[in-house]
């Protein structure tokens, strides 16, 4: 009984220590971080998460650039934009940045595995992430991203988060960052050109971009991606008569102008 009193006021010196250092890492953390307010109209040039992949290819000697192309919102597909909320963050339109019934099923999956990852992590999250911080997965990186989320979802509108996050997500392994670079390398297209099956395709590898490639043919990304275009059929997203049609249409059009080849032009001036 006597040595369970002694690590009672232990205890709860500990817990207050903790809660002590958390809280003055935090008002720290908040005072310091830069203005978000600048992000609703600038894009950023470049991202933490960039600067960090330059400062590790320069280490291993590779000779990797930063192929990224900014676009609008209204310039990616739908599609797509639909295929990444399923995949990363079902509940991006309702929550505050934070998806603590996810987080809590990662902390108890952590907990069973003894390793600290922590996932479960938001759109708003993962952006916070991208723009100021490393990959890393350590608790005082977690404090940090949490704040700068916190921040973040008051100043920017949710819009403006999801148009961030798909400029600067990673999307493959040789510094492909942002959709329509993505799009470009692995479609030979534009991000408003994406189709549905492309768009789950490319969703699916949004976990770990360096390792699945949406071209590939493993068995993650064809499941991952089988049942994000199974939900959108589900939801009405993709109607797949309808695509099939569009797909019999565009190569109508394409077999055209491959018999009929290049259109002479005219000069009206010289009539």
């Amino acid at each position: 009984m006597a040595k369970r009193k002694k690590r009672g006021p232990l205890r709860k010196l500990f817990c207050l220590a903790v809660i002590f250092i958390i809280s003055g890492l935090s008002a720290y953390l908040y005072f310091t971080f830069p203005d978000f307010v600048s992000l609703k109209k600038h894009n950023p040039r470049k991202t933490s998460f960039m600067e960090y992949r330059e400062q590790e290819w320069g280490k291993k000697g590779k000779k990797y650039t930063i192929q990224q192309r900014w676009v609008s919102l209204s310039r990616i597909s739908p599609y797509l934009i639909k295929a990444v909320l399923i995949a990363e963050d079902d509940k991006f339109w309702s929550h505050e940045g934070f998806d603590y019934e996810a987080m809590q099923k990662a902390i108890e999956k952590d907990i069973k595995a003894k390793k600290f990852k922590l996932g479960g992590s938001t759109i708003s999250q993962q952006l916070a992430k991208n723009l100021y911080l490393s990959p890393s997965k350590n608790p005082a990186r977690k404090i940090k991203e949490a704040i700068i989320t916190w921040r973040m979802e008051k100043a920017l509108s949710k819009k403006r988060i999801l148009e961030l996050y798909l400029n600067v997500a990673e999307w493959g392994d040789r510094g492909i960052f942002g959709i329509e670079a993505a799009s470009w390398h692995y479609y030979g297209k534009p991000a408003s050109g994406i189709t549905p099956e492309e768009a789950a395709r490319l969703a699916s590898v949004l976990p770990n971009p360096r390792k699945y490639n949406p071209l590939g043919d493993s068995k993650y990304v064809l499941n991952r991606s089988n049942l994000i275009y199974s939900i959108m059929v589900r939801r009405g997203i993709v109607v797949p008569e309808y695509e099939e049609v569009v797909k019999e249409e565009d190569k109508k059009e394409s077999n055209q102008s491959e018999i009929k080849g290049p259109q002479e032009t005219t000069n009206p001036s010289a009539q």
